[in-house]
């Protein structure tokens, strides 16, 4: 009985000290959309096709330009002539960001590479699941005095499917929070 005592008490302690630190980091979110460009052989196979996606990202106390980011999104392309029907994807990535300039600047660059989790349906009931990797950059726009930003990002991303599927997402989003 004594050690679960301590055990709660550890816990409690953890907890506490956990939401200082994040009373103390800046947590944005999200949302963001564009076109899908299909690189290497997924452009042999299919055209140009759409992305759409929800993100947060918190910029760690203390650092004030680096944060940990997470994202979600779907995306769709169709396949090329005479092969018809699309490939969707689905899947989340969680990353690092590098601000290159202070959160008060007018424009915000920012580069990022992070690791994710991506399900990816070739249509005709080809569908695997698998690792992905990517690196890009966004610049966030400061609109008005509040603390709304408009963002242009891209971030070259490899999914590790049987047949590389490596992709070029350019969206235009709007952030919010601190």
């Amino acid at each position: 009985m004594k050690r679960l005592g301590l055990v709660m008490l550890a816990v409690a302690l953890c907890m506490t000290a956990a939401r200082t630190a994040m009373a103390q980091g800046h947590l944005r979110y999200g949302v963001q959309a564009g076109l899908l460009m299909p690189v290497s052989d997924y452009n042999t196979a299919d055209k140009m096709g759409f992305i759409g996606g929800v993100g947060a990202t918190y910029w760690l106390p203390g650092t004030g330009n680096i944060g940990v980011r997470g994202d979600v999104s779907y995306s769709s392309t169709a396949h090329k002539s005479p092969v018809t029907g699309n490939t969707k994807i689905i899947g989340g990535m969680a990353s690092f960001v590098y601000a290159l300039m202070p959160a008060s600047a007018p424009a915000r660059l920012m580069i990022t590479g992070g690791v994710g989790y991506y399900n990816v349906d070739l249509g005709a009931g080809a569908k695997e699941s698998k690792i992905g990797f990517g690196g890009g950059a966004a610049v966030a726009f400061k609109m008005g005095t509040g603390s709304t930003r408009l963002v242009v990002a891209t971030r070259y991303t490899s999914v590790s499917t049987a047949t590389k599927l490596t992709f070029l997402p350019i969206t235009v989003g709007l952030t919010f929070g601190k």
